[in-house]
This record gives structure tokens, sequence and C-alpha cells, in this order.
């Protein structure tokens, strides 16, 4: 066979192509039948790299392992253009969490979080993950909510050889392993992430709730009120107590699988397990502010205690069947992550105008539950697939409580009049159902090139159901006596004090549809795609998508009235372009360019009239029937150049036009400071991303160099965005109950978007020693000030400064006893930077919320079976 390798002087040929093909290949082609294969430039470029016609990052399960993120949040912060928030979401390109979508092996996902359709990916374990792509230009074949990227999760596949690995670490925190810490008691089983029952709602309450009745005087009798509030447990979930020494964090990871020839096919599965448990103390202080003047002055100001508990349990079961050109994959995944917090908070509060102490105790707890089955089908050059998934996230938090003391002559009092408690229970389910078909046909022009034609369809319908419920205990009949104002939690809300002489139980859910609501989202979709070589090294994928889509929001009334009237459903159809042209101009050089349009459609949360208090901020948040979807227009250019094996350089930029994009504002209610949203008449993010790779031989002949490879990998993002205001602009705010109002006065032209940091920059620097089968890493990351909510009406918005943070990863594998280990050590946060959201105007400055995050450590051990 003989073959024709394009080289630089070839691709010379190739540019000349596009002007003029047939001159430029009469000129130069070889002979008839001398040619039997044509070897494209690009030896150097990876598999996945030449096989997606898309802008996009591959996170490998090297890159998990080098790494040694424990979650697929934390992992994608090492991703260019990519930063976290709170923890668990994740911002494309300086984009909000609504405008990245999370795919697991290509299937849709629910999310538990009440704020949020978008799934937390902190959810996920890096143990399961076989590696994530990261798409920044959008393609036909993936859902239309696409605006910052898509992050497509790949779990681990079904091994080829039968192996067991079990591994275990432990680790701590400066600022609370074996420091003191708040607690409290709840249930014997706390320490599983699982409620032994202590916390399930009281059968009487169930009861109401059953008969849609409202728990107040009206409704109830004195005795039977005072059997409900007794049946409420008290002591092991009011009292917060002091711990002198917390828990180390440990995690337990079991994995395991094989594969089987059955002659006529193979089957395999794979099964992961792992637990983790682990303590977060923080310490700092709350401060709101208000403007005088030129400055911005602390008015409440509050010093903060909290201590939380975050316990994990996950699980993954998958197998295959693959027989001649075909292949089935049934893959279940659960995960159940409870956050167990005690908090504490004193100071001067100015809305209160006195001094005061507020005590909570809280439990999270979520889970998701996704199983999918996928299958491919090879017939010559036509390829077939499909895949069916259903998913389930839950969170539930029941017996959420708090409870106000104020100070009084140096005593700590609480009257149940002026100083208030509150016991909430809420749940929230959201569930998937998706499907899709893919159909592909590779139709060859030319011994070397080949267009590949695609079309497909897909459903997704999501439903939620929200609800939540708030009790307290009032002194309706007579005010309660001194000392027992003075009294500690369970003590204040025992037995002996709850009569109608002294404490009586009353429901203060939110009537009319405020307290509970049905989403719903059904979106079907179609396609069609053409990936194709058009001349030689110049391929341009160029499809189309549709979809039609219905979002309804309904306010459901709790207690057997008339739901509420809710706004007519989002009823909207799209067409969605998109095409990407690649030009492998040299060798291992490849130029992209790309335009799409895309879509966003609001969160059920922020559709929502339901009022929800964030425990993170202690914000309260309303959401908005009136907004409507954000339209997007993208442009994409990224140049790469693959210098070498795994080694890289690229650089490219990015513009996107948002017409009525998300925005938060606030929207004062009497005394009620609460967030909710608008759409904002336009905006644009515009920025660009450099990006290198390289990797050293060894660069001395001493013996601890002569084995060692080095490697140093680095990003960086500039992005720029800005909200356009022109006069005469109108927004619907929840204020206006439909009705429009100037733009003006909720959002300023010029407006950053929030979440959107200038700059954000990655560093990792580091070695292997194959010898010494040893790797360590230093990983920094670097993300510049951004808006995390918008400030009250003249004052500035409240900032986050994420700073730098630097981490370091050791792995070493060793033998003994015959057996191969693997060791690690894991150390985070080592320059201690703080978490800090504030305000500024002029000299003044405010702290919204700040405190240590500290530094972590932790070791692992592993091995193989």
């Amino acid at each position: 066979m003989k073959r024709l390798h394009l080289s630089l002087a070839a691709a010379l040929l190739a540019t000349s192509a596009l002007i003029a093909p047939q001159a430029a290949f009469a000129q130069d082609a070889p002979a008839e039948g001398e040619v039997d294969e044509l070897v494209v430039l690009g030896r150097f470029i990876p598999d996945v790299m030449r096989e997606t016609s898309e802008v996009a990052t591959v996170l490998t399960a090297e890159d998990l392992q080098r790494s040694g993120d424990a979650t697929a949040a934390v992992a994608l912060t090492r991703v260019s253009a990519v930063s976290l928030v709170s923890g668990r979401f994740v911002y494309v390109r300086g984009l909000g969490e609504r405008y990245s979508s999370a795919l697991l092996n290509g299937s849709p996902l629910p999310s538990p979080e009440p704020l949020q359709r978008v799934v937390p990916l902190d959810l996920f374990p890096s143990n399961i993950l076989a590696g994530t792509v990261v798409q920044k230009t959008y393609s036909a074949s993936y859902p239309g909510e696409f605006g910052g990227g898509v992050i497509d999760l790949q779990t681990v596949a079904i091994p080829v050889q039968r192996f067991l690995s079990v591994g275990a670490s432990i680790g701590g925190n400066t600022e609370t392993t074996l420091q003191s810490g708040l607690v409290y008691y709840g249930s014997d089983t706390d320490w599983t992430g699982y409620d032994d029952g202590t916390r399930k709602v009281p059968g009487l309450v169930r009861q109401a709730f059953a008969n849609k009745q409202r728990i107040n005087e009206a409704n109830f009798s004195d005795y039977e009120l005072q059997l409900i509030g007794r049946s409420f447990v008290n002591a092991p979930l009011n009292l917060l107590q002091k711990e002198d020494k917390i828990d180390v964090d440990y995690s337990i990871d079991v994995s395991g699988g094989d594969s089987y020839d059955l002659g006529w096919g193979s089957l395999g599965y794979i099964a992961v397990v792992g637990f983790d448990n682990s303590w977060r103390t923080r310490e700092g202080v709350q401060q709101e502010g208000l403007v005088q003047g030129s400055d911005i002055e602390v008015r409440t100001d509050y010093d903060f205690t909290s201590t939380q508990n975050d316990v994990t349990l996950n699980g993954l079961l998958g197998a295959g069947l693959d027989w001649g050109q075909n292949q089935l994959k049934w893959t279940t995944l659960y995960v159940h992550n409870t956050t167990k917090k005690a908090r504490s908070r004193a100071g001067n509060d100015e809305a209160a105008g006195a001094s005061v102490r507020d005590d909570y105790t809280e439990w999270f707890e979520r889970s998701l539950l996704n199983s999918q089955l996928t299958g491919k089908h090879e017939f010559g050059q036509l390829e077939v697939d499909w895949r069916a998934a259903y998913a389930k996230s839950t969170r539930d938090a029941p017996y959420e409580k708090g409870i106000r003391y104020r100070l009084v002559n140096g005593v700590y009092l609480h009257n149940a009049s002026q100083e208030q408690n509150y016991t909430r229970f809420s749940e929230v389910e959201d569930k998937v159902l998706s499907g899709g078909v893919d159909v592909k046909y590779t139709l060859p022009l030319s011994e070397a090139r080949e267009a590949v034609f695609s079309a497909g369809v897909a459903r997704t319908d999501n439903d939620r159901h929200a609800e939540s419920r708030e009790f307290r205990f009032l002194a309706l009949n007579s005010a309660l006596p001194v000392e027992v104002q003075g009294e500690r939690p369970d003590y204040l809300l025992s037995d002996y004090n709850i009569g109608p002489d002294r404490l009586v139980i009353r429901e203060t859910t939110g009537a009319e549809g405020a307290a509970a609501y049905a989403g719903n989202l059904e979106v079907n979709a179609a396609y069609v795609q053409v990936d194709a070589e058009v001349i030689p090294l110049v391929r341009a994928a160029v499809g189309v998508r549709y979809e039609d889509a219905t979002q309804s929001v309904q306010p459901l009334d709790l207690f057997g009235g008339a739901n509420p009237a809710a706004p007519a459903p989002l009823e909207n159809a799209y067409w969605l372009p998109a095409a990407t042209v690649t030009w492998n101009f040299a060798e291992d050089m490849q130029l992209r360019v790309g335009a799409s349009k895309t879509l966003a459609r609001p969160q059920f949360r922020e559709l929502a009239p339901q009022q929800y208090l964030d425990p993170d901020s202690d914000r309260l948040f309303i959401g908005n029937p009136y907004l409507v979807d954000t339209e997007l227009t993208n442009f994409d250019a990224r140049f790469e150049w693959y210098f070498d094996n795994g080694q890289f350089f690229t650089i490219g930029a990015f513009y996107k036009d948002m017409e009525k994009p998300v925005e938060s504002v606030v929207n004062e209610s009497g005394s009620a400071v609460q967030q909710t949203y608008i759409n904002a008449p336009k905006a644009r993010l515009y920025g660009a991303e450099i990006e290198v790779k390289k990797v050293f031989e060894p660069i001395g002949e001493a013996a601890w160099l002569a084995s060692k490879r080095w490697l140093i990998q680095a990003n960086y993002t500039y992005a720029n965005s800005e909200v356009q205001v022109d006069a005469g602009d109108v927004v619907y705010p929840l204020a206006g109950g439909g009705a429009s109002r100037p733009a003006t006065d909720y959002v300023d032209d010029g407006d950053k978007l929030q979440g959107q940091s200038d700059h954000t920059a990655n560093l990792q620097f580091g070695f292997e020693d194959a010898e010494a089968r040893s790797q360590a890493t230093i990983l920094v990351t670097y993300v510049s000030d951004r808006i995390s909510a918008r400030g009250r009406p003249g004052q500035p918005d409240l900032e986050q400064s994420p700073g730098t943070m630097v981490d370091f990863t050791y792995n070493k594998e060793f033998t003994a006893w015959e057996r191969d280990f693997s060791f690690g050590f894991k150390a985070r946060n080592l320059l201690g930077e703080e978490f800090e959201e504030f305000q500024q105007l002029g000299s003044g400055r405010v702290d919204n919320l700040r405190y240590d995050l500290g530094r972590s450590f932790s070791v692992s051990l592993s091995t193989k079976f």
C-alpha cells in the first residue's frame, strides 16, 4: 500500500486549494493508482480532539488522579474558563449555572436544590468518573439550553479484566479538626447521613396536612394545640452544644468489576461504593450596611460560628453486553449527601434595634438516583445510538429550626413575641424522564475523506414539586415569665411550657400558593447535522436543532382552597442553527471557528412566587412568574497546536450576545429584603482564553532527577460582560404584578453580569517518576472578584473575592506483601485564603460574609486485588 503524507508543503497546497481547489490539485495530485491511503496532518492531535469538530476541553482519568480532587465540581475548576461558586455550581466563561447544562453519559439530570434546576456537581465523587468533556461551542446534537457550555460527565467503563480495589483516606482542616465547634445531637444514626426517624413529621401534624387544615386556634382546640406542640421533638434538635474536639475526616472506597467471554459476545459489570464523612467549622462575621453620603457604613454586625458535618454515600452499578457490532450498557448511580449544621450568631441588629443572638440547627438531605440504558448498533456505514434514562433527585429538610434571643441587662431573653422562633419542614422532588435516538450515516467522499450525516430526536419530561411548612411557638394569651424567657431552648420549648397559658403552636406557612408549587418542563427536539471534510484539511460541522418546549409553574394552595392563578405557560419553539469549521492548516495545527444560536430557560425556582431562605447567606429569595426565555448568539474561534504527544498550545476568543438575560435584583417588601429576578433587556459577554501543556524530559543526571519527567500546564481566561439598557427599555418585575416598569429602575447600563470574573487562571507544575512510581503536583487557581448579589437601591453590589488557592498532591505506588499499593497525600489552600463577600463604597467596607477556610490535609491508601 502506498501512502501520501501531507507535510507543511502539502498544507500550503491545501491553503491554495481553498481559493482554487481544482486547479491546485490538478498541479500536484499524484498519478491515478499511486495512492491507496491519505494520512492527514496531525500525528500528535489526540483522537478525542480529532474526532470532535467543536471547541472542547477534556478532563481525563489521568487528570483526575493528578489533581486528587474529590468531586466533579472541584475537578472542573482546573479547566480553562471554569470557576466554582458556593462549592457546588460550575460557571463556564463567567456565566451563571443556569447557562451551563450538565449531562451524565449524555442524559439530562434533575436537581435537588430549591434555587436551581441545574444539578450541583459536588454530588458527583470523582471515583465514579472516567472523565468529563466541557464543550464550549454548541452542536445541534446537544440540548438547546447552552450558554457557557455543556458538561458531560462520563462514568467509569466496564473493565476488560477482573479487578477489585479498596481504598481509604483520613484528613482534617486546621480550622476544624480537633478544634472546638458547635454541634447538636440529632439522632443515633446521623453519622451515616440517614436519620433514624427522630426527624419524622409528627403524626398529628401529618394528619392536619392530609386534612388540609392550618394548625392554629381557628381549627383546633387549646388541648389539641397543646398535644400538637408537645409532639414536636425538642432537646435532640434544639440544644446547641460546644464540642471540644471535632472529629477527623475519613472516607472509604471499594470498586470492582469483571468481564466474561460468552463465545458469541462479552458480558461485563462494574460496581463502585464510596462513603465520606467530613467536618467544617467556620468562624467569622456577617454585616449589613447603610450608605451615608459617599461611604457605606456597617450598621448590623454579627460574629458567627457554624459547624457542619457532610456525609456522602455513593454507589454505581453498571453492566455491558457486546456482540458483533452491537453494544448495550446499563448504568445506575445513587448519591446520598447530608449536611448537618449547627450555627449561632450574636451582635447588633439595626432592624431590631438591639443586640441579639440567633441559634440554628439544620439538616439537609439530598439524594440522586439515575438509571440509564443505552444501545449502539452498527450496520455497515449506518450507526444507530439510543438512550433512555430515569432520574430522581430529592431534598428533604425536616426540623429546620431557629430561635432569637434579645440581650437585656446582660441576659439573653426570648419572649416568643417580639423575638420569634421557627420550625420548618421543606422538601423538593425533581424527576426527569428522557430518551433519544441518533442515527449516523458515513458517506465516503474519497479514499481519505468522508461525510457523516446525523439526525436524531429527543424528549425530556421534567417534573418538580416543592413544599415548605413553617411553625412558631407564640406567647398568645399571656407574657412569658422572665425566668422562662432566659431559659435555654430545650427548657424553654419543653412540654411544661407548652400550653394555652404559655406557648401555643401556630402554623405560619404562606397562604395562596406562597409555600408550594409544581413545575413542569417538556421538551421535544429533533436535529439534523452533517460533519464532513469538505476539501482536504478543512472540516465543517453544520446542523440545526428544533426544540418545542412548554414550561409551567403552578402555585399550590395547601389548605383546601383553589390553586392561585398562574401566568400562562412559556410555550416556545426554536430553530437553533450551529456551524463549526476546523482547518488543519499545518502539521499538528488546527484553527476552529464556530457560530450558533442557543437559549436559556428560567429555572423553576426563579418562576415560583415562593419565599425561600438560603441557609448559607441568610438571604430571602422569591421567584418572578413573569420571566421569559433568554436567547443567545454565540461566536467562537480557537487556534490549537499539538506540538508533541499529549502536549499543546491553544488560544481562542469568544463573544456572546444575550437577549433578556435573567438577573437577580432586590425586592423590598416592608422591612424584609428579598432577592428576586427580572429579564434585563440585553447583555453581552466577550473574552479570550489561552492554555499550554508542556512535558520536559529528565533535566539532569543526578539520581533524583534522571528518571523524572516534568509537567507544566497553565491556562488563563479574560472575560468582560455588561448589561445593556437603553432609554425606553422595560422590565416585568414581581412587584409590578405583570405590568412593565422602566428597566433603569432595576439595572444600570454597563453593569457586569452576576457571577462573572474578569480573570481566571490555573497553573499545574509537577513531575512523574516512572522508576520511583511517584507523582507530585502543585496546583494554583486564581479567580478575580465577581458580583454575587445585587445591592439594595442606592447601595453597591455584593462582591466575592475567591482569591488564589494553592494545592499540593503527591501519589506514590509501592509493593508490599506481594501486593501493589498506592499512597496519596493532599494539601489544600496552602496560602490560607479566606472566604470574602463584601460591599465597598468610598472609604467604607461592609463584610457581608467573611470567614477562614483553613488549610486541609489528607492521606490515602489503596490497593488492588
